[in-house]
C-alpha cells in the first residue's frame, strides 16, 4: 500500500514559520532586530505571520483513542497556530480534555 502526502513541503514551511514566529514572540526582541541576528528577511516575517494568523478559525474534534493506542501509550499532538504543542496522552478521560479545549478557546 502507498502513502500519499499532500502539500507536505508547504506544511513543513509553515511549522518552520509558526515555530519562528513564536520564538521571535517570546525572545522580546523586535521583528526586525530577531529577522537580523537569525537572517531572515523582515517581509518574509510579516507574510507568514500575516498568512499563519488568517488561517482561519482554530477548530477542534474530540478523538477516542483505539484499544491499541491505549495499551501502547501513544499520543496525540495538536499543534495550534501559534506554534506551541499540546500532547495528549492515550488514555486521558474525555472530561479532562474538554476542560483543556475550553480553557485553549478562552
Amino acid at each position: 500500500m502507498s502513502e500519499v502526502i499532500v502539500g507536505e513541503r508547504s506544511a513543513t514551511k509553515a511549522e518552520q514559520w509558526r515555530e519562528r514566529i513564536t520564538e521571535q514572540e517570546r525572545s522580546g526582541m523586535s521583528v526586525r532586530q530577531f529577522c537580523k541576528q537569525q537572517g531572515l528577511a523582515e517581509h518574509c516575517f510579516y507574510g507568514w505571520r500575516k498568512r499563519l494568523r488568517t488561517a482561519g478559525p482554530l477548530r477542534f474534534a474530540l478523538l477516542e483513542p483505539s484499544e491499541a493506542a491505549r495499551a501502547t501509550g501513544s499520543t496525540v499532538e495538536l499543534v495550534l497556530p501559534t506554534g506551541e504543542r499540546l500532547r495528549i496522552a492515550a488514555g486521558t478521560d474525555a472530561v479532562t480534555i474538554r476542560a483543556v479545549l475550553e480553557a485553549l478557546r478562552a
